[in-house]
């Protein structure tokens, strides 16, 4: 398995081939997307001595140990820079892989704006590893995700099943772990419940602190992980992990405090409160409130496993509550975990990404198609817009006459990426387009979950506008477009179904 040392996690060494081992079957080849979180890290340790495995991570520079993350070694550990955004890296980094494994949470932006909801961006994330496992050739993927209880879901969780659907429906077999309050050190929910316990005497605590958890240690998840990725016989579906007992906040707090050696008095309150929640949490921890507002949603749901098939399978017998906090609390002491902080692109760059409804029978294409022309009537008259011979967008602010004419922006079509499932365009010039930038912007149609949703997204646009005209500016026009284009989709499809005889 693996081991917590003093000086940290124990990390693998890469492992080159040796002239004596031709003979030896050869090792299984397992990408790993979110390799430098938590699990991910606990998770390379696991398989290095068993598996050739290639780390995948936005900035794997922001390991501490620089020499194991900055470049590409030629052994057994590959650290490789992805952007999941891109559909091309995604293809890239999963080439030659035999087992992808996912865990990615993308509730922190990835831009210095960032305009969309957190489950639109995972949905776009998790439909490009789907597609790229695919055309990859990835016998199977492992996901983990949240435990999904019987009532109405909460964004966070509803999102975490719509990863799993994004990835499913493209056809690669998916092992879906589902976990609740995962116990670690570096953990987003553990670290807050000890920041909770260690710097507040006393704590009022709201209804959401009753809900009742089973919290699962990281070694058992780590184990369960390790044996579902190496077992070429197990069955794509949803495990649930769970640990030996069921507890509720309160007392998972009230535990904690005593393992710390601090009495706190602990009010409780009856009701849930939540916005009250995000507030003292983001206050006392110091998580920022992209990552602590799904969070305390979902605080009202049990998470509390069905069965623990998986763990019966491999025959391990997960710990309790109190053993693995005390693992836990042991290595915090250890080594300081990484605080959680958003961080951002060193570019001026925009992520947008807009989930629209997709018209029954169309496809992105023909939305896509449908865009350009909606927005020649949208903006008339002062902003043209032309749809050239070869599918590009070029939009031109036109005074009066053509005689005042400049080009905004220059959408160049990627005919050769490009299908009926997806439309890319690279945002390549015009006006608002800052030329001095490195990498050219991307905008897409796509559809996701099997055509459910088509998405309008935008990535790495570096506008030439100053920040704060931009944000003032065109960044609200954008939205206001795609809210408009919206609503003309809807109400399109209302039209549609109405000649059908139908009512939607």
């Amino acid at each position: 398995m693996f081991r917590w040392m003093s000086g940290g996690l124990s990390m693998p060494r890469p492992v080159t081939e040796q002239a004596g081992n031709q003979s030896r079957p050869p090792r299984l080849r397992v990408a790993i997307a979110g390799a430098s979180g938590f699990v991910g890290r606990a998770l390379i340790a696991a398989l290095a001595p068993d598996c050739d495995i290639v780390a995948l991570s936005r900035d794997p520079g922001r390991l501490q140990d620089t020499a194991r993350t900055s470049t590409e070694t030629t052994g057994g550990l590959v650290w490789r820079r992805c952007d999941l955004f891109s559909a091309l890296e995604t293809e890239h980094a999963l080439a030659g892989c035999d087992v992808a494994v996912f865990l990615v949470h993308s509730m922190l932006p990835s831009a210095r704006l960032t305009q969309g909801g957190f489950e639109d961006l995972d949905l776009m994330i998790a439909d490009n590893f789907g597609r790229a496992a695919r055309a990859c050739g990835v016998k199977k993927v492992v996901y983990l995700g949240g435990i999904i209880p019987d009532d109405k879901l909460s964004r966070h969780l509803a999102s975490r099943l719509e990863v799993e659907e994004a990835i499913a429906c493209h056809g690669v077999p998916l092992i879906a772990l589902r976990a609740g309050l995962v116990v670690g050190p570096g953990g987003s929910s553990f670290e807050m419940m000890r920041k909770l316990v260690e710097r507040l005497p006393a704590m009022v605590c709201p209804k959401w602190t009753t809900t009742r958890s089973c919290p699962v240690a990281l070694d058992d998840v780590i184990r369960v992980m390790a044996k579902v990725v190496t077992d070429s016989t197990v069955n794509a579906g949803s495990y649930d992990l769970g640990g030996s007992e069921i507890v509720t906040y309160l007392q998972m707090m009230k535990v904690t405090g005593d393992m710390m050696g601090k009495r706190r008095l602990m009010i409780p309150v009856f009701m849930f409160s939540p916005k009250l929640s995000r507030l003292w949490v983001r206050l006392v921890t110091g998580a920022p409130k992209e990552l602590v507002s799904p969070l305390i949603e979902s605080l009202r749901h049990e998470m509390v496993p069905r069965n623990h098939d998986i763990f019966e399978r491999y025959g391990i017998k997960p710990v309790s509550f109190r053993d693995a906090l005390q693992d836990a609390l042991l290595a915090t002491r250890r080594v300081a975990p990484r605080s959680v902080s958003t961080t951002v692109t060193a570019a001026n760059t925009v992520c947008s990404v807009q989930r629209l409804p997709l018209l029954r029978g169309r496809d992105a294409a023909w939305t896509a198609d449908r865009y350009a022309h909606w927005l020649i009537r949208f903006f008339w008259p002062f902003i043209r817009v032309e749809r050239a011979p070869d599918g590009s967008l070029i939009f031109k602010f036109r005074f009066f006459t053509e005689a005042v004419e400049i080009t905004l922006l220059y959408l160049k079509y990627v005919a050769d990426r490009s299908t009926g499932q997806r439309q890319l365009f690279f945002i390549t010039g015009g006006a608002l387009t800052d030329h001095a930038a490195t990498k050219a912007g991307r905008f897409e149609f796509r559809e996701v979950l099997g055509g459910r949703y088509v998405m309008a997204a935008i990535f790495d646009f570096p506008p030439a506008l100053p920040w704060w005209v931009y944000k003032n500016t065109q960044a609200i026009v954008h939205l206001f477009v795609m809210y408009s284009f919206r609503k003309h989709l809807r109400r399109t499809a209302a039209r549609m179904e109405f000649s059908r005889g139908g009512v939607t």
